[in-house]
């Protein structure tokens, strides 16, 4: 497989296995960047474009593909639709690698296929699920896993997963791992504030 080594992103932070971040295990990646900014959201630290590393889109792509195990890439945020260009090109790479990709954004569907933006436009085609919508901390909970209000909803983009595989259901889970010294947490954020250890994340 042949990557063009041009396109760079802005990187929040990345994790190369967790299964708390959508079906199996994933490769997680958050972006940086983001201009809905919820209230109550669990990343504040992404909201500006200015964090974050640059990192070669080829490069990660030939990362995530070369982790043994994975069933796909998860992307978060920050906002991926703010870096649609970019984001596309990873996972239009990733699926040409047999992975499934999933995509968090804090827009809906619908306004994303009504900008007719190009970008936007084949990020969405090269993703297999869509959780949209944005954070409403005063509607916690949700009848689909991994999502974190009940307004957000999740579009099944591709035929590779359908709304009855059970894993779609049932209680969220925490990943925490010690990593070279530094917590490593992914998962569902009430519970890790719970547990009263953002904090430490943050600090890594």
């Amino acid at each position: 497989m042949s990557y063009p080594g041009w396109m760079l992103l802005r990187v929040a932070r990345r994790i190369p296995r967790t299964e708390s971040e959508g079906p199996g295990a994933r490769y997680a990646l958050w972006v940086q960047g983001c201009s809905i900014r919820c209230e109550g959201c669990c990343n504040p630290e992404m909201f500006s474009d200015r964090g974050g590393e640059e990192v070669d889109v080829a490069a990660l792509a030939r990362e995530v593909l070369d982790e043994p195990g994975l069933e796909g890439l998860s992307i978060l945020g920050g906002e991926p639709f703010e870096q649609a260009g970019p984001l596309a090109e990873l996972a239009s790479l990733v699926r040409e690698g047999g992975l499934s990709v999933m995509v968090f954004s804090g827009f809906v569907r619908e306004e994303l296929e009504a900008r007719a933006d190009p970008h936007a436009l084949a990020l969405l085609a090269a993703a297999d699920l869509l959780a949209d919508g944005p954070f409403v901390a005063s509607q916690p909970g949700s009848r689909w896993r991994w999502l974190g209000s009940q307004n957000q909803r999740m579009h099944f983009l591709s035929e590779r997963y359908t709304p009855e595989d059970a894993r779609f259901y049932g209680d969220n889970t925490v990943d925490i791992r010690l990593v070279d010294g530094r917590l490593e947490i992914s998962g569902w954020a009430p519970a890790v504030k719970c547990l009263g250890i953002e904090r430490l994340r943050r600090r890594g």
